[in-house]
């Protein structure tokens, strides 16, 4: 599952293309995967968090989303929009400090960077502290994410165990576990109770 030179080439492409104002926001926090794409915050236009906890790592738990609203996105410009109105919903409506998960996946493959490795997520109430909260765009009740979407997030799970942002000995769970909420949807759940380290007990 390593990134090909051709992949790479692309991806170098994309980000060629960004817009200046994104291009020139200071300090971008770059982190290099060989296994998917990885945009960081100032590559999707994010805003800067209102506040900010730092986790503490590793945790044990991952939890799985997905967003519902907006839908499912399949380019950088449709992926990068997403982010931006979840983190919009998040921090104007909501009132929180900055979009909730700590990363999200869309269904061109590529994994954008929310809160990140190091920062508490506001995404399933009770385990924000001790869990990375990783949401699939789109809305998976009726319909399993793309494939190539569902490799991207074992791989992100991958590289934070291997990374030391996630135990080795994590549990797996949907959002809907911890919480009164049809999330991350019915197809996605029933996906997720076939992965490695998922745990039906909470």
């Amino acid at each position: 599952m390593a990134l090909s030179t051709k992949q790479a080439g692309v991806t170098l492409v994309v980000l060629c293309c960004l817009t200046p104002s994104v291009m020139n926001l200071p300090h971008p926090r770059n982190y290099e995967y060989d296994t998917f794409v990885f945009y960081n915050r100032e590559q999707w236009g994010g805003r800067e968090a209102t506040g900010v906890t730092e986790m503490v790592t590793p945790v044990p738990y991952v939890v799985i989303h997905h967003s519902y609203e907006p839908g499912a996105c399949f380019s950088f410009e449709e992926c990068t929009a997403a982010m931006r109105s979840m983190q919009n919903f998040h921090q104007i409506h909501q009132g929180w400090t900055d979009i909730g998960y700590n990363f999200a996946v869309g269904s061109d493959g590529a994994v954008y960077e929310g809160r990140g490795w190091d920062r508490v997520g506001a995404h399933a109430v009770g385990y924000n502290v001790r869990s990375i909260g990783i949401v699939l765009i789109g809305d998976w009740v009726s319909e399993v994410p793309r494939l190539k979407q569902l490799v991207t997030v074992k791989n992100l799970i991958n590289e934070g165990v291997r990374l030391g942002y996630i135990s080795p000995e994590y549990d797996l769970i949907g959002h809907r576990q911890v919480s009164a909420t049809e999330c991350p949807g019915q197809a996605l759940f029933e996906e997720i109770t076939t992965w490695d380290r998922f745990q039906p007990t909470v």
